[in-house]
């Protein structure tokens, strides 16, 4: 196993890019941070390039050759948090076409989605609920920021593609859910998903635009006691799709 205890190790200058979006976007590489996360890009297939450990931990199922013991200074270069895990990884980003998801049944569209930690807690209720893949619209963020990734606990089996506008009308099959509040807007819980659906979300701050909501959509809402002004939007996420499992 290889040894590094340089910051100037080009290894780790390469790697420390990387937390930089375009960097991620010019060679197509994202870091993982954690054992958890790592454990998930295994099981989903996801090509590892190079896993930097510290001394507490070995593993069997990675070739040693890509396997580099690393100091606590090095870790300090190449980590996003302020307390290093003691393994960050690298690996390829996974690329769909779009035919991938069109033959889907159950589908979440994100559109303009800033936050990171709302991402990555939206792909794991997308998980635990059944959902097929994630369509990312709009200025939304990096699906490989390192914070994403983190927040997302290594669900990386859910297929997510970014589309842009024109594109939404190649699911022309798809029953689409919107959660617009408008006056006809449909309790939540009345509603009966009919696959294959989209259920589309938007930011926290403005809802989905109306570039997306110029499609036909059946708009839904959550009822609340009304004793909070909004839920956070991985709240909400989680709340459609766990009555869509429920169906």
């Amino acid at each position: 196993m290889e040894k590094i205890t340089s910051v100037s190790n080009e290894k780790v200058k390469q790697t420390a890019k990387l937390q930089q979006k375009k960097y991620r976007e010019d060679t197509g590489l994202f870091l993982i941070e954690g054992e958890k996360a790592l454990e998930g890009a295994i099981k989903a297939d996801f090509e590892i390039k190079l896993v930097f450990i510290n001394e507490k931990y070995s593993f069997n199922n990675i070739p040693e050759n890509i396997l580099i013991e690393a100091n606590e200074a090095v870790f300090s270069k190449i980590s996003t948090t302020k307390t290093p895990c003691g393994i960050v990884a690298v690996a390829r980003q996974k690329k769909y076409n779009l035919k991938d998801f069109t033959d889907k049944n159950r589908l979440v569209l994100l559109e303009n989605i800033k936050d990171a930690g709302n991402l990555g807690t939206i792909l794991r209720a997308c998980k635990a609920f059944g959902i097929d893949g994630v369509l990312l619209l709009g200025d939304t963020i990096d699906l490989y920021n390192p914070k994403v990734v983190r927040a997302s606990v290594g669900c990386f089996d859910i297929p997510v593609i970014n589309i842009n506008y024109d594109e939404i009308k190649l699911f022309k099959n798809h029953k689409m859910y919107s959660t617009a509040i408008y006056k006809n807007s449909k309790p939540l819980k009345s509603v009966k998903f009919k696959e294959p659906f989209i259920v589309a979300f938007g930011s926290e701050a403005e809802g989905l635009t109306d570039n997306f909501l110029q499609n036909k959509t059946e708009n839904i809402k959550i009822e609340t006691t009304g004793k909070v002004e909004s839920l956070n939007l991985a709240s909400a996420v989680s709340v459609c799709l766990y009555e869509s499992f429920s169906e």
